[in-house]
């Protein structure tokens, strides 16, 4: 059975840091293709940032580009680490993997389809 936990959420004033971490378990293929994504009550799920390891490439969304960084410093754990965060990056955040890796190869690799395994999330809250 494949898990994704997500860990590190927490409370934070703005313009501060905080290290979000997603911790694979039970998956036969090599966690290539990994993704952060969030969510606010009454609003769309967005995709946040995407690393492939096949090639090192990362994806970011144009609000956290220069703020946040996706990193891959282990083979199960996928981190995301936020700087300078504001009351706008407060959220639900979801880890997902893409078993296949196409989101990854495609050209939408923060779009929400093909992520077929997702975390429970952890709670980021940013006070102004």
């Amino acid at each position: 059975q494949v898990n994704l936990v997500e860990s590190g959420g927490g409370s934070v004033q703005a313009g501060g840091s905080l290290t979000i971490s997603c911790a694979v378990s039970g998956s036969p293929w090599g966690n290539d293709c990994m993704g952060w994504f969030r969510q606010t009550p009454g609003k769309e799920r967005e995709g946040v940032a995407v690393i492939y390891t096949g090639d090192g490439s990362t994806w970011y969304a144009d609000s956290v580009k220069g703020r946040f960084t996706i990193s891959r410093e282990k083979q199960d754990t996928v981190y995301l680490h936020m700087n300078n965060l504001t009351p706008e990056d407060t959220a639900m955040y979801y880890c997902a993997a893409d078993s296949s890796s196409a989101n990854c190869l495609s050209t939408r690799p923060l779009a929400l389809s093909g992520y077929d395994y997702w975390g429970q999330g952890t709670q980021v809250t940013v006070s102004s």
